[in-house]
């Protein structure tokens, strides 16, 4: 096999599918990507359900079907697959890897980019308090049990968090024949799409209880009861609101994290809002030549999302893997969040390298209904967006014209939201 390329792309889920597929269209002679699973599209082999691929392929797949079109369009452009592959680090444009076939890999590329999605908290990352017997596990880990391997985690369920991958199992789970209790949420508002919310819990009368959390699990050898409680605006218990559940299995879906600890080692900028890298425009690390995309830079809520930013990647890398390389003295404009913004993503643009508009990611962090989104030039109104609804489980999107960008006078924009039905009761 070769040891350097144009491009390499370290993970094969749909991030780095679309980057590499993307990487070829641009020029790129040689691509490769590398995967530590067996076979390329990451999470998406286990996510059996419908909804994936209506913004980009204008139809509705499954998650297999959706990461299959991809695996067959990079092996049509002729990118190179390392599958079952380990990346141990990656420095500067070296990446070091292994497997049981080749033994230790040392590979260069001209450029790098990183696809390496997320992961999910655990028990262990918020603490839950009681006693420690089987039945407890990610809802991530339950749908690979269940979709692959064939395995029914429970049957009397109780899921906490109000995450898609939580809300989609408690769907699944009642479809295989188990009774779901409750999703718990301790938000005062639920972290999932809002057709999820409705197709996965109203339709099968899954109750959801907002502002609550597990304060107990009770169980010798398997989980048996689960006591839930209301809390307070900190998030703290309230005494004598406790409800009980009679149960076997608690499912966790609690949050998502960027998988970056290939990221931390490269010494690569991140960016504390997200955990995942801070990128410019066209998603260029702060490392030269190192590219970042999908859920390894800030979590998504659609893959049509992440195939869009990650396409945005490889092209970009392509570009730079051709000499393409942007003037350490130009102009470069910072992104800031404002009121009600969480972070942005990418979290600055330079102009040399923006082209006729800027797209822009965030999230808020609570749900506003009529609203504008404002993007400032210290105390100018550069443009604004109307919102008749927005929530944390769902990410926005802005886009900037350069004819705007072009008469930012200072280094810095801020991007915040305006609660238009709050001014009208004040």
């Amino acid at each position: 096999m070769r040891m350097e390329y144009d491009v390499i792309v370290v993970g094969g889920g749909p991030a780095g599918l679309a980057a590499a597929c993307s990487a070829r269209e641009a020029g790129a002679n040689d691509v490769l990507i590398i995967e530590r699973d067996t076979e390329a599209g990451g999470i998406l082999n286990q996510c059996i359900h419908n909804g994936f691929g209506l913004h980009y392929f204008k139809e509705e797949l499954t998650g297999p079907e959706y990461a299959g079109r991809f695996i067959k369009l990079a092996k049509e452009a002729g990118v190179q697959f390392l599958l079952d592959t380990m990346v141990l680090s990656v420095d500067g444009h070296t990446v070091t890897a292994c497997n049981a076939a080749d033994g230790l890999l040392i590979l260069t590329g001209k450029a790098i980019v990183l696809a390496m999605g997320c992961r999910e908290r655990t028990r262990g990352a918020i603490a839950i308090p009681g006693d420690r017997p089987a039945g407890i596990f990610t809802a991530g880990t339950a749908q690979r049990y269940l979709n692959i391997e064939g395995y029914m985690v429970g049957r009397r369920v109780v899921i906490l968090g109000s995450g898609d991958i939580g809300l989609i199992m408690a769907r699944r789970m009642t479809l295989e024949g188990a009774k779901v209790l409750a999703c718990v949420e301790i938000m005062p508002y639920c972290n999932g799409l809002n057709r999820n919310i409705v197709q996965c819990l109203n339709d099968y009368d899954i109750p959801l209880y907002l502002s609550h959390t597990v304060t107990n699990v009770e169980g010798l050898h398997r989980v048996e009861r689960v006591t839930v409680a209301k809390v307070d605006e900190k998030k703290k218990p309230i005494p004598g609101t406790e409800i009980y559940f009679d149960c076997d299995t608690l499912l966790l879906s609690v949050g998502l994290i960027p998988e970056n600890e290939l990221t931390k080692d490269a010494g690569i900028l991140l960016d504390n809002a997200t955990k995942g890298a801070a990128v410019y425009e066209n998603m260029e690390t702060r490392s030269e030549g190192i590219f970042s995309c999908g859920n390894v830079v800030h979590v998504h809520d659609l893959v049509d999302f992440v195939t869009m930013e990650s396409k945005k990647a490889g092209a970009a890398a392509a570009a730079y893997a051709a000499g393409v390389r942007c003037p350490k003295d130009g102009k470069v404009i910072t992104m800031k969040p404002g009121a009600h913004v969480t972070y942005t993503v990418p979290q600055a643009v330079r102009m040399h390298h923006a082209a006729e508009s800027v797209e822009l990611s965030f999230r808020v962090d609570q749900v506003i209904g009529n609203s504008e989104i404002q993007v400032t030039d210290g105390e100018n109104l550069v443009c604004r967006f109307a919102r008749k609804q927005m929530a944390p489980g769902e990410m926005e999107h802005i886009t900037i014209p350069e004819v705007l960008l072009k008469r930012v006078s200072g280094e810095e924009l801020c991007i915040s939201v305006k609660n238009l039905n709050q001014e009208e009761r004040v």
